[in-house]
């Protein structure tokens, strides 16, 4: 039961309709709250590496659990490489301070998208790295897609400021 839990993010990969979304989504859910709750710098950057270093090593070790479970390499039920790629993507707008939050929001809610679109398309390197070996090609295409959505946030962040 905890190897279904983490793998799929509390459950949420098991939601009908778009897996990958709804994992997508807790990362930005807890970004929000950490802004509606002024938890942030430097809690919000540090919560999201955990979420990061947590998801990232269940959708490696596993694997050969959800593969066999699920009957597939990379079976859309497992949403923990979305929480690391989306976790990564956001770190591209956490560092900074809420000073107009609906700016701040907004940047988290591009975050989200880019790394949607880059997650579902997967142009060039990005779908490449699902060739690698067991859990790493899981986790990699995600990996890849949020460092790209985060540095295209980072940018963004850096030229309104």
């Amino acid at each position: 039961m905890i190897k279904l839990l983490a793998s799929t993010c509390w459950g949420l990969g098991l939601l009908p309709k778009a897996p990958g979304t709804w994992g997508s989504l807790f990362p930005l859910f807890v970004v929000l709250c950490c802004g509606h709750f002024d938890f942030l710098t430097p809690w919000l950057p540090l919560i999201l590496l955990c979420l990061i270093a947590s998801s990232s090593l269940a959708t490696i070790s596993l694997h050969p659990w959800y593969q066999t479970h699920f009957g597939e390499k990379d079976p859309p039920q497992v949403v923990s490489d979305e929480v690391a790629g989306q976790s990564i993507a956001l770190l591209g707008m956490a560092w900074i301070e809420p000073s107009n939050p609906m700016l701040w929001v907004s940047l988290a809610v591009i975050s989200f998208m880019l790394f949607r679109v880059l997650d579902i398309w997967k142009p060039c390197l990005i779908d490449k790295a699902q060739q690698l070996r067991g859990g790493y090609g899981v986790l990699m295409d995600d990996v890849l897609a949020g460092i790209v959505a985060g540095v295209v946030v980072l940018g963004i962040t850096l030229l309104i400021r």
